[in-house]
């Protein structure tokens, strides 16, 4: 495929499927108030990994990591997390309940967007710290679980500081918190606990070269 913009073909249809998508995701959603909030920044991201990839070059691969949770954000975003129905959706295929069979007893989609961003962001990271950074890939690897961890305190700081701002059932609505008092500990331990997973997956491989 030709490149596009500067970028190789792939790697453009991906970024463009993933601003379309949080585009799209926006029409007719049942959350109106709250759901250009999640997924509007999306585009901002998808600009921005443009114009980097232009100047530090990655592979596909990092590539469509990026994409495959940017694709899951949006999913939550539309739905502002809490009420995503993926219970219907599996009934609807004839698949069993997973909050019943993990006695999860809450909508879970964001747990695993959390765990996604720690197991798919963690990869790139790492291979643009090796390659345009000239690590070492197990120093890279490193780096990149403490990233997502910082990453992900970062984001809880933001959530508490936006229902500061904001009032009311819009501010519980939009963290997903869910009544659960600890839910940003959980979220910072499950993004880890998936950076953690990519980080083995990685030098089990015995990946040399980023």
């Amino acid at each position: 495929m030709r490149a596009v913009a500067g970028l190789p073909g792939p790697q453009a249809l991906l970024l463009g499927a993933t601003g379309a998508g949080a585009l799209f995701s926006l029409i007719d959603t049942p959350y109106p108030a709250l759901a250009p909030l999640q997924n509007l920044p999306t585009l901002v991201i998808v600009a921005g990994l443009w114009l980097a990839l232009r100047r530090w070059p990655m592979p596909t691969s990092a590539i469509l990591c990026i994409a495959a949770f940017m694709a899951l954000h949006t999913i939550g975003g539309r739905y502002i997390y809490s009420y995503v129905p993926y219970e219907q959706w599996l009934g609807a295929l004839g698949l069993p309940s997973i909050d019943h069979a993990f006695g999860l007893g809450r909508n879970s989609w964001d747990r695993l967007v959390h765990f996604s961003f720690g197991a798919l962001w963690a990869w790139p990271i790492a291979c643009w710290l090796a390659r345009h950074r000239g690590l070492s890939p197990a120093l890279a690897t490193y780096i990149a679980v403490e990233f997502v961890l910082a990453g992900s305190a970062l984001y809880e700081i933001f959530e508490w500081q936006l229902t500061v701002v904001m009032a009311g059932p819009d501010a519980d609505a939009y963290n997903g918190q869910q009544g659960d008092v600890w839910d940003p500990q959980k979220d910072m331990a499950i993004a880890g606990l998936g950076a953690l997973t990519t980080a083995v997956w990685l030098r089990l491989r015995a990946i040399s070269s980023y």
